[in-house]
């Protein structure tokens, strides 16, 4: 087959079929009656991506402030859909327990969103915290705030539950195929890609880290990261099964870690917040994490859990796009035809849903009443224009990182 055969003509394309790939392809198929394809450089579900690593937090009272609640609340309901399609257990109850020294800003942060979203919540003392979660060390003055809807997300299930799902509603998915570029024309975007060509009249694109390489004029407002994860062993593995332990996020010393219970019935994820990188090349740039990054993982996690044994026995390092602002871009480009996903800054699988239904609405219709202003390019462009001014927008939205 020739690299320049027409080898498809859709309605809607979706370039990338990871986090939020996988949700729109899932919504065009379930929610109208458009042709749908998928186009993935990598296979169903695959180790190369923002996605891949096991698990993720689910948050219904987000830290990064009521900006989200929307988004997490209507997430919660779609993957709870998922979940009814399928089959498949794709999100752990457990809640989310958020540990730091009472007054700190995250903990702050997130109980405005609790009480600005009335989401049902639990707060612990540090004599609670000591006595239902002796798994954590406990400083004086250390307070717990408990998300009840939160949970964890079994990641790369999900997304190839989600694939899975789309193909048996009608959609089709390329894997293994590359794109090389994308062209707009006067009557449809033509997808340049390692098997042929495809024609799509709109084109949604949720590359992650290689976003840039597929829509270069994003480059002035988004960048690839690397953000690594690890795993630990602890002495009992009893204390840390999903039954006894909830997800969790912990600030302390100035440090910031998030974990999920054991779900291999040996090791528990605790991943600090440690030497997020820039990266030119995602494919390949890195790959695994330096002998004193993993000591430096360890010292941070055993000073959170003394239970553990001090060595971290697995890790892995996953390429995502990042926004300066770390609030993502979900809109269309000028033209109408193509869709942008991008930006999600190690913070968006949780959205993933809801946010797969507002590219999907994007493409079917050019609005979305999911849709947040700050989510626009226009938003960006105007704080990339700032920052170049060195000026502060009234829509400001301060950054705050971790899970």
């Amino acid at each position: 087959m020739s690299a320049g055969e027409i080898i498809r003509s859709v309605d809607v394309a979706v370039v990338g079929a990871g986090s939020m790939g996988s949700m729109a392809l899932w919504h065009l198929a379930k929610s109208t009656g458009l042709s749908v394809l998928g186009i993935e450089q990598y296979g169903p579900a695959h180790g190369h991506s923002a996605f891949a690593g096991e698990s993720r937090l689910f948050r219904a009272a987000n830290k990064e402030g009521a900006l989200y609640t929307t988004a997490a609340l209507e997430a919660r309901a779609l993957w709870t859909e998922l979940e009814r399609e399928s089959g498949r257990q794709l999100l752990l109850k457990t809640g989310v327990l958020a540990v730091a020294q009472d007054g700190h800003p995250f903990l702050e942060s997130t109980q405005r969103s609790i009480a600005e979203g009335d989401l049902p919540h639990r707060v612990l003392d540090t004599a609670e915290l000591r006595r239902e979660y002796p798994q954590f060390a406990v400083e004086d003055g250390d307070i717990g705030v408990m998300d009840v809807l939160g949970g964890g997300l079994r990641s790369e299930l999900a997304v190839a539950t989600a694939q899975r799902a789309a193909i048996r509603r009608g959609a089709e998915i390329l894997y293994n195929t590359p794109v090389l570029g994308i062209d707009e024309g006067a009557d449809a975007v033509t997808i340049s890609t390692s098997a042929g060509i495809v024609h799509a009249q709109r084109v949604i694109v949720t590359t992650g880290a290689w976003t840039t390489r597929i829509v270069p004029e994003l480059r002035d407002l988004v960048s690839a990261i690397a953000i690594p994860l690890t795993w630990f062993m602890p002495e009992d593995i009893s204390e840390f099964t999903p039954d006894r332990f909830p997800c969790w996020m912990r600030d302390m010393d100035g440090e910031h870690a998030f974990g999920v219970p054991t779900l291999d019935g040996y090791s528990v994820k605790i991943a600090p917040t440690t030497d997020i990188e820039t990266i030119d090349d995602p494919a390949t740039d890195p790959r695994e994490l330096s002998r004193a990054q993993l000591r430096e993982c360890t010292a941070i996690a055993t000073r959170m859990f003394p239970g553990i044994l001090p060595e971290v026995v697995r890790s892995s390092i996953h390429p995502e796009s990042t926004t300066v602002d770390h609030v993502p871009i979900l809109d269309v480009s000028e033209s109408g035809r193509i869709v942008i996903g991008a930006g999600f800054s190690g913070n968006g699988f949780k959205f993933s849903p809801a946010y797969g239904r507002m590219l999907a609405e994007l493409a079917e219709s050019g609005s979305s009443a999911l849709q947040h202003p700050l989510f626009t390019l226009d938003h960006h462009r105007r704080r990339a224009r700032a920052r170049a001014d060195d000026l502060v927008l009234a829509d400001d939205y301060p950054v705050l990182q971790g899970h």
